[in-house]
Formats: C-alpha cells, sequence, structure tokens
C-alpha cells in the first residue's frame, strides 16, 4: 500500500522543504519507490533536486486535470526518487480553488484517480501556510510529518497547526493522522535546543522521533547544487540524520 505523508508546518523557515527532500531521497536509496509532490509555489523542492519549476505540465495542471500524473513526473539524480514539479502558479491555483465547491479536495480525487501502486511513499511538501493548497494535502493524505525548528514560540505554532489537523480530520478527512513530529535545526551545545527538545518530549511523547536534524553548513549547501545532502556529501552529520530518520518513517 501507498503512503501518503504530507510534511507540514504553517511556520517558513523550519526546515520542511530540507526534510522533504533529504527523507525522500533517504527513504529511496532503501531500495523503495518514492514520489515528492511539490505543492509550494516557491518550488524549492524542485530547484533542490535539480529542476527548474514547471511551465505546463506541473502539479498545477495536474490538480486542474490537464494532465495525468505519469505526465508531470520527472526523474532526479537517486534512483526510485521521482518529483511532480511545483510553479509559482501555484498561487493562481490556490486563488482559483476558493470558489470551486468541494475545492478542500482537488489534490485528493486527482491522486485517487492515479496509479501510485508503483510509490511506497508519497511526500507532499506543502506551502508554509495554512491555506487551501495546504488543506488539500491534508486532506489526500495518511498522515501529517511535522517539523519544528528547536527554537522559541516552535512547540505554540505546532499546537495551532495540531487544532487544524484535528478540523480536517473532523470535517474532511477521518483516517488523517500525525505521523510524526521531527525536531530540525537542532544543537545539543544550545540550552534553548535541548529545552525545546524536553518540552517536545513531555508534550508529543511517541509522536517525536528519536532522530534530531542539526544544524549543518552540507545541508544548507545542497539545494544550491540542487541535490540532496546524500549526494552532495554523504557523510556529513545532516545526511547520517536524514538516513536515520528514513529508517524510523519506515519502521513506523
Amino acid at each position: 500500500m501507498t503512503r501518503i505523508l504530507a510534511v507540514a508546518n504553517q511556520k517558513g523557515g523550519v526546515g520542511k522543504t530540507t526534510t522533504v527532500i533529504n527523507l525522500g531521497a533517504s527513504i529511496a536509496v532503501h531500495d523503495k519507490e518514492v514520489l515528492v509532490i511539490d505543492l509550494d509555489p516557491q518550488a524549492n523542492t524542485t530547484s533542490g533536486l535539480g529542476h527548474r519549476e514547471a511551465e505546463d505540465f506541473g502539479i498545477h495542471n495536474f490538480i486542474a486535470g490537464v494532465h495525468q500524473l505519469k505526465e508531470c513526473t520527472v526523474n532526479t539524480e537517486i534512483e526510485g526518487l521521482y518529483l511532480v514539479p511545483g510553479s509559482r502558479h501555484l498561487a493562481g491555483t490556490e486563488i482559483e480553488l476558493a470558489s470551486q465547491e468541494g475545492r478542500e479536495f482537488f489534490l485528493a480525487r486527482a491522486l485517487s484517480s492515479s496509479s501510485l501502486s508503483k510509490y511506497d511513499y508519497v511526500l507532499i511538501d506543502c506551502p508554509p501556510s495554512l491555506g487551501l493548497l495546504t488543506i488539500n494535502a491534508l486532506v489526500a493524505a495518511h498522515g501529517v510529518i511535522i517539523t519544528v525548528q528547536s527554537e522559541y514560540y516552535a512547540l505554540e505554532g505546532l499546537s495551532h497547526l495540531m487544532e487544524t489537523i484535528k478540523r480536517i480530520k473532523a470535517h474532511w478527512n477521518r483516517s488523517l493522522a500525525i505521523f510524526g513530529v521531527v525536531l530540525t535545526m537542532y544543537d545539543k551545545r544550545l540550552k534553548l535546543s535541548r529545552e525545546v527538545e524536553g518540552e517536545a518530549d513531555k508534550y508529543l511523547g511517541e509522536m517525536l522521533f528519536r532522530t534530531r536534524i542539526p544544524r549543518n553548513v552540507r545541508l544548507s549547501e545542497a539545494p544550491s547544487y540542487g541535490k540532496p545532502v546524500i549526494l552532495y556529501d554523504a557523510f556529513s552529520t545532516g545526511a547520517k540524520s536524514y538516513m536515520s530518520l528514513a529508517r524510523e518513517v519506515m519502521a513506523r
């Protein structure tokens, strides 16, 4: 069975796109087939995997029903890792969806009418907001991976997102669940990181992944080369951390 996971947080700069790129790549190297969907109008996941944003054959036209999934899917440098590119046109798609009946279900319907049996995992990179694109991702997903930056106010924002997930579960997607929460930009030398970790562990329990994603120069540099960190520097702490996270995700 294909597992569809949305990677979400309404805040920007919390390692969401970095997680989609590197988690997807790390799962794929474990002989799994992974499809990454870039649902963010900034299309950073697309560029981070070495592709340009889509003008025609991208996620915006897939949602609109103009093109089939296989027409919009491109290969990446990692065997087993595929991408549906994002585009700035998604900003217009969100505006167009606002006036449509059943606007929350466009992505879910598009995916349900597509053959996903090839893939073990579908990872959806959501925009840094709780707008219609993110809602579409959450309605289409089986679970949510939440990225939380190891900084002040992080858990306050997390509680807001969890309330949104509860509402979506109640109204549109009863099978939706929080698949896990991952701490990003973690620095064990900093008291603040350790305090956020302690609060997250107390508040989230088993929902919190054991793996911590560190602040790492190689992780920051890899997107500018259009590569996941395991291709850019496989021996970096960032690469090792995402490989560890991938094993946790597959174990769940």
